[in-house]
Parts: C-alpha cells; sequence; structure tokens
C-alpha cells in the first residue's frame, strides 16, 4: 500500500494563478527522492500539500486530492498528520517556538501526546541522531542558523515519522556539515522528499529523482535514468568539473631503475566504480597508490579529492583492541557504528580485533575506511580470499553507497568485476591505460 498518493492534485494560492497544474506521485514507506525545479516552478508547495498545510493553513483553492497513510488532507487538518508527517523548513528560525533547545524538541511529542515517561529519552536520542547533543541546554535565540536547522531536524526526527520532508534543509549549513546532514538522512528508515536547489549532494544520496518546472512533474525516474535526463534537458542541475574525484594524467613512476608506468592517465568521477585490471607487474597498485595520494609520480601530473586505500591485507594494520576503537579512529562513534552495520560486524564492536576470523578482519578494515566516508575510495584486490555470498554482500554495498563518492577497485576477479564496476580500464605493462 502506498504511503502518500497525489492525484490530479491543481492548486492556486487565493486570488494567483496556479501553482501546482495536475501534479500525480505516489511515495512508499522507505522512499528516498529528490525534487529539484528553478524557483516558482512548484517544489515548496508540493511539500506543504503533503503536510496539510495547503490549504488549510496557506489557503487558496485545491482540485484533485492528497493522501498520507490513508488521510485525506482535504478533510484532515495538519494537526491530524503530526506524527506520521515532519516538515524541516529553509528558515529554522520560523519554526522554533520554544526558548530552549530540549524543550523545542520536546514540543512535537508533547502535542502527539508520546507518553510522558519517552519523552526526554526520545528528545536525547534525536539530538544525538543529528549531531547536537551537547546544545542540550542551549537558548534557542542565542544559537547559528546551522544549529537552528540540527535542532529542526532533531525535532523532525524524535515524531519518528514515516514521511519527512525537507525544503532546502541545507541552506544554512557548512559543505561538512552538509555531507553529514545527507550521510544521516540517507540511513533513515523513513520516506523522504527533499527540495534542494543544490543537487549534488542529493544526487550522491537518493534512489529517484523528480523534476518540476511551470508547476508540473516533468521527470520521476529512478537515480541513473534522472542523470541521463537532467544531462540531455537541464545539464546545469549535474555537477561538472566539481564532480571529478580523480585525475591522472600521463604519469610515470619507477622503483629504483625499474619503471613500472609510464604515460598512464585516469579519471574517476563520483557515482562511478571503476575495476582497473590487468596481468601481474602491469603497475595496478603502483596506479592505485598513485590516484589515492600514497604514492607522487615521477613525471604527469596527478589530482584527487579526500582519498581512503584499503590495502590488500588489510587485517595486519589492526591497531586497537576493541573493534569499534578501531573504526572510531577515523570518524565518530555514530559513523563508526554505522560502518560496522554496513558490513555485517554490528555484534562484534566490543571484540578484540585479533579474535575475529579472517574474513571478519577483512571487513573491519573495510569499515574502517568507509567510515572516513572518502570522496574517493581505492581498494586493492578486496576479493581476494573471500567466498562467493561475501563477494555478492561486498558488491552491493559498493553499488549502494556509490553515488557519494568515487571508487577504485584493483582486482583479478573479472566476473566480480563486470557485476559490480560501470567501467574497467585495463593496464598494459609499460604501456599505460586503455578501456
Amino acid at each position: 500500500m502506498a504511503l502518500a498518493v497525489v492525484d490530479a492534485l491543481t492548486f492556486a494560492y487565493t486570488g494567483g494563478a496556479p501553482v501546482l497544474d495536475d501534479v500525480s506521485l505516489t511515495l512508499a514507506d522507505g522512499d528516498h527522492v529528490a525534487l529539484f525545479g528553478p524557483s516558482g516552478s512548484g517544489k515548496s508547495t508540493l511539500l506543504r500539500a503533503l503536510a496539510a498545510l495547503v490549504p488549510h493553513f496557506h489557503g487558496g483553492t485545491m482540485r484533485g486530492s492528497v493522501v498520507v497513510a490513508g488521510i485525506d488532507t482535504r478533510t484532515a487538518r495538519p494537526a491530524q498528520l503530526a506524527g506520521t508527517v515532519a516538515s524541516v523548513f529553509q528558515d529554522p528560525e520560523d519554526q522554533v517556538v520554544m526558548s530552549k533547545v530540549a524543550n523545542e524538541v520536546a514540543f512535537g511529542l508533547e502535542n502527539t501526546g508520546a507518553a510522558s515517561h519517552e519523552i526526554w529519552a526520545r528528545v536525547e536520542e534525536a539530538l544525538e541522531l543529528v549531531g547536537a547533543e551537547h546544545l542540550t541546554e542551549r537558548v534557542t535565540g542565542e544559537l547559528s542558523g546551522g544549529e537552528l536547522q540540527r535542532v529542526s531536524l532533531a525535532s523532525a526526527l524524535a515524531l519518528r515519522p514515516r514521511l519527512l520532508l525537507l525544503d532546502e534543509p541545507t541552506s544554512q549549513l557548512d559543505p561538512e556539515a552538509a555531507d553529514a546532514f545527507f550521510d544521516l538522512v540517507e540511513r533513515l528508515p523513513c520516506a523522504v522528499l527533499v527540495s534542494e536547489q543544490r543537487p549534488a549532494r542529493p544526487l550522491a544520496h537518493v534512489a529517484r529523482v523528480l523534476f518540476m518546472d511551470a508547476g508540473r512533474i516533468v521527470l520521476d525516474a529512478r537515480r541513473g535514468e534522472a542523470l541521463a535526463w537532467l544531462a540531455e534537458h537541464r545539464p546545469l542541475y549535474l555537477p561538472h568539473e566539481a564532480d571529478i574525484v580523480c585525475r591522472v594524467r600521463g604519469v610515470r613512476y619507477a622503483y629504483a631503475e625499474h619503471v613500472v608506468l609510464e604515460n598512464a592517465s585516469l579519471e574517476v568521477r563520483r557515482g562511478e566504480i571503476l575495476a582497473l585490471t590487468g596481468p601481474n607487474g602491469a603497475g595496478k597498485t603502483t596506479l592505485a597508490r598513485i590516484a589515492a595520494g600514497l604514492l607522487e609520480p615521477d613525471a604527469g601530473e596527478a589530482m584527487r579529492a579526500r582519498s581512503a586505500y584499503l590495502a590488500q591485507d588489510p587485517g595486519r594494520h589492526l591497531v586497537t583492541e576493541r573493534v569499534l576503537d578501531e573504526v572510531a579512529l577515523g570518524a565518530d562513534r555514530q559513523r563508526a557504528r554505522a560502518a560496522l552495520a554496513d558490513v555485517g560486524l554490528a555484534a562484534h564492536e566490543q571484540r578484540h580485533p585479533r579474535d575475529l576470523s579472517s574474513g571478519e578482519r577483512e571487513r573491519l578494515a573495510l569499515a574502517a575506511v568507509l567510515a572516513t566516508d572518502p570522496e574517493l575510495l581505492v581498494l586493492d584486490e578486496p576479493t581476494r580470499g573471500v567466498d562467493p555470498e561475501r563477494k555478492q554482500e561486498l558488491a552491493r554495498l559498493l553499488r549502494a553507497q556509490a553515488p557519494r563518492r568515487g571508487t577504485v577497485v584493483v582486482t583479478h576477479d573479472l566476473v566480480w568485476a563486470a557485476e559490480v564496476a560501470d567501467r574497467i580500464v585495463q593496464l598494459d605493462v609499460r604501456e599505460g591505460v586503455r578501456a
């Protein structure tokens, strides 16, 4: 059963022309959808309609219907959707009603009838989720715009909604905070519809894309199809040069007198998984280390974004006495726990790394790399000694996380490479790179 159904919705604010024109849309539980379009195309109005703010709060003329969780917004007011739908708007200062952060997050819970003994635990949980637990006792009027956006998101998440509506939610966040915001949103189990004017980040975290123009939905497609459509019809909505996370041009590298690479070039874009193959001695690992910034070429040039590298035998490099501590070396504990869950080690966070099996140690090392959330991920022979089931799990994990980064996989496993990679590049001995 659909979570939300918008059917032939047409809406005009009082005295104005239609802002939404025959819009139809279905959202399922767990859908994560990005909503793009020029200013005035109707994006914010569509979000308000899904929250029943249109027509009840803003007023106007409405035809068609919006049904959310079985509730028809033509007859139900926004309060009846509270707890099922939660919204975070562009201007968080207009959303805050309480003078203290903890009370602000608790406000919605109190108004939706949450049990009193649960409220403060959920407030604490929500603030921790958005990295704002340190703001608990702060006065809301003294917060920065970015801090207010975190508090507004915490207020929404505390309700544990089935549908989360986000309208320009990172407009006041710095790039690092915006990346962390979308990392968090991607892990939420609820359905999410996010409207953004800066498309690069949401494109890296959603599976489906809507594009609105002049009050109509002109595109509703899965991410891959949407990228192709945007490239043809709305190219300005796609990141271009900034989307290149690694560029190696004409590099030469020698170990003493032994030349391993000559005139090798490689380019990797965000969202792409590239498999680097070739015979032993062709320089695959050397090129991968140059791509990751571990080696500098003797000649040529190499540019890369923030990178992480996983060596062929990563289990040798474990240094702490607890699994969680190992992953948290390069990330906070929230990301560390998420990365352990991604590789199936959530139940082992208190164990000593040396007590794990060799395969589990390999996955632990992978989690430690993933937790840093690099823009370029380089894996050297990640399927070496791995059973077929784990190979499939690794392929699924890399594909699921592919939109947020560029990925280079050095491998001799051509069957697995064909399954996981968008592009296979072969490195020949001393002859550079060819696709």
